[in-house]
């Protein structure tokens, strides 16, 4: 293996806690230098299939996910510096607050050697905010805290305010006030998909000068990032057709995925079961995550798409389905109004929509031919009488989301983030044998 060093910009956007603004902030401040004429890269820390959407649009750059124990220590480290050899501008989306899941934000932050840019939500705060900003720079003792962005300010006269209260060796780079522009919509699994929302770019551009005139438009300090390159996977996949589910209802797909299925050999056929007749000709299935139950008519309307499936499924063709996958394999799907649809019939029962949250967290499927990490996040719940054949784990080892076996179909509400286990991937797509193991997780880094 080589080598990679190299230098950029770069920071870690984070925030004390979810809701604070911080996927607008990174949003707008790569649109900002992007508008610039400089190259702006973004990555988002953890499990996430929706920032990146909107971060992809505002710096017009592919964006990946970078998680210490999920896709691997040095897989972070090679992402960042191989970034850095072109791009002036690395941002890391921070998930959750800075300081929590494990590992953190700020794991990722000291890992890498980049400081945290915390974004405060400072609407009914005064002195308190510099409180909150001291505490985020002197929790841990490797963390780099030197700047931070006040978000939702009310005007001029409470920017000075918080601008006093500051902490020495803090400074406050930038005030956000409230605007329109700033604002994101959502739904049950995070931010509205980027490709949803009519005139999105036109407000990223507007975000990005509301940042500008705060005074956000500096670059963060440069980094040194070195790293090694990893070894390229095993051809395990060569000549092998592999068509993928990619439309409004079937969004939630790893680009780190799709690269390692072509690094193996794999010629990727992308096609909408929401709009096309048919499936394209190939040798195995993905059909990932997303919104099905928001989609549930024209999936069950779309007769031809279902027979095509199901004429896959019963020539013994593989077929990985994740999450949504899953709940569109059912016999039936039954949305929040109580809406039931008749879907693709693979799997005996009914996904069914629920008010809360279900399940959400990191979690592996260990087998024989390696372990595969992801995590499961969904507001469904599967009503069937199939038997897993296994369970994904917790880190702590507990088991969790079972992992179903119907033929030549392998359906879960687990998403696996593919490049842990390039020959597991490879024998879902191809041979189907998938001997699960009953080997307990292991909190430590693989990589």
């Amino acid at each position: 293996m080589s080598s990679i060093t190299a230098t950029a910009s770069a920071a870690l956007i984070t925030a004390p806690g979810s809701g604070q603004g911080k996927s607008m902030v990174t949003a707008a401040l790569a649109r900002l230098h992007r508008n610039a004429g400089l190259k702006v890269r973004v990555f988002k820390h953890g499990p996430d299939y929706l920032d990146p959407m909107l971060q992809e649009l505002a710096s017009g750059q592919p964006v990946y996910q970078l998680h210490p124990w999920m896709t691997g220590e040095a897989e972070c480290r090679w992402r960042l510096a191989e970034a850095a050899q072109d791009a002036d501008l690395i941002l890391v989306e921070g998930s959750m607050g800075l300081f929590d899941g494990c590992p953190s934000s700020a794991d990722l932050a000291i890992l890498a050697g980049i400081p945290a840019l915390p974004v405060i939500d400072a609407w009914g705060m005064a002195q308190t905010f510099a409180a909150v900003a001291q505490g985020l720079a002197h929790f841990h003792p490797e963390l780099q805290i030197h700047e931070v962005i006040a978000n939702r300010v009310g005007s001029p006269r409470h920017t000075e305010i918080l601008r006093s209260a500051m902490p020495e060796g803090i400074q406050l780079l930038g005030a956000v006030p409230r605007h329109d522009a700033m604002m994101m919509p959502d739904r049950h699994l995070g931010l509205v998909q980027a490709t949803e929302l009519t005139g999105l770019d036109e407000q990223l551009d507007q975000a990005a000068e509301v940042l500008r005139a705060a005074g956000l438009d500096r670059l963060p300090t440069r980094v040194t990032l070195s790293a090694e390159r990893p070894t390229p996977p095993p051809r395990l996949l060569e000549g092998w057709r592999i068509a993928v589910a990619q439309d409004a209802a079937f969004a939630f797909i790893y680009r780190a995925n799709l690269d390692l299925l072509q690094a193996m050999g794999a010629e990727l056929l992308f096609f909408s079961p929401l709009t096309d007749t048919q499936l394209p000709a190939a040798d195995a299935l993905w059909l990932p995550g997303g919104y099905p139950e928001l989609h549930g008519a024209t999936l069950a309307q779309n007769l031809s798409m279902i027979a095509s499936i199901q004429a896959h499924h019963q020539a013994g063709k593989p077929i990985l389905a994740e999450c949504g996958g899953l709940m569109a394999s059912c016999e039936t799907l039954v949305d929040r109004e109580e809406q039931s649809y008749p879907l693709f019939n693979l799997l005996k029962g009914s996904a069914r929509m629920q008010q809360r949250l279900q399940a959400i967290g990191l979690q592996s499927v260990h087998t024989d031919k390696g372990e595969l990490r992801g995590h499961t996040y969904h507001h469904s719940r599967l009503e069937t009488t199939e038997t897993p054949i296994t369970r994904a784990r917790i880190l702590a080892g507990t088991e969790a989301e079972p992992v179903y076996r119907v033929g030549s179909l392998i359906a879960s509400y687990f998403h696996g983030y593919f490049p842990s286990a390039p020959e597991l991937v490879a024998d879902l797509f191809t041979a189907q044998t998938f001997t699960p193991s009953n080997k307990q997780c292991e909190v430590q880094d693989a990589g």
